[in-house]
């Protein structure tokens, strides 16, 4: 067994949700996890702290969400900062689709995983928070905006895994957060906007 090949953070991870997907979260071990990919537990412990973490890495999502707010262009208004901020994260998840849509099938499959990942969100809510507080933003219009942004994220999220036209997270990002404008409008003016939804997403299509 070499210790030594490349991208061994890599191979952990795509060996671990193989193994969850396959057994269940519960019953698969680190020792199951590093055998799979070719290393010792030795080197699993290096890049994770326990089997749960292969799941809620987000040092680089928020990273990412955190550098976008901070040079999004001047001036927008909150929620075209956190469009931009979280259009510009969709890549980390779109550049490995495969494996985030495993990810969720093991998390929707245990209680216990899913409180852990309403914990990340509620991480990157105050990611984005003090990122808009940063640009100047006041301090309950920043975690507003923030907690808008990730529950409109989360049902993007949501229709990307399940959309069979494969539209982008991105676009589904978009038009998400272009949804929660209008969610004080007059009903006639909300219905007109979600059928230009529609008929866009028909177009892509």
């Amino acid at each position: 067994m070499s210790r030594w090949k490349p991208d061994a953070r890599g191979r952990l991870e795509k060996a671990a949700m193989e193994l969850y997907s396959d057994k269940g979260f519960d019953a698969t071990t680190v020792a199951e996890i590093a055998a799979r990919a070719g290393v010792t537990e030795r080197t699993f412990y290096r890049h994770f702290v326990d089997k749960r973490e292969v799941l809620f890495q987000t040092n680089a999502l928020a990273d990412v969400l955190a550098h976008a707010t901070a040079t999004a262009a001047d001036p927008l208004a909150p929620l075209e900062v956190i469009t931009h901020a979280l259009t510009e994260a969709a890549p980390v998840f779109e550049e490995r689709a495969e494996l985030v849509r495993q990810r969720q099938a093991v998390i929707a499959a245990n209680p216990e995983l899913q409180e852990r990942e309403l914990a990340k969100l509620a991480s990157l809510v105050s990611t984005l928070a003090h990122a808009l507080r940063e640009r100047g933003l006041e301090t309950t219009t920043a975690a507003l905006a923030a907690e808008i942004g990730i529950a409109a994220f989360k049902v993007a999220f949501e229709r990307w895994i399940d959309d069979p036209d494969q539209h982008t997270l991105a676009q589904h990002i978009r038009e998400t957060l272009d949804a929660t404008r209008h969610l004080t409008a007059p009903a006639e003016h909300a219905a007109a906007t979600d059928d230009a939804s529609f008929q866009s997403q028909e177009s892509v299509a």
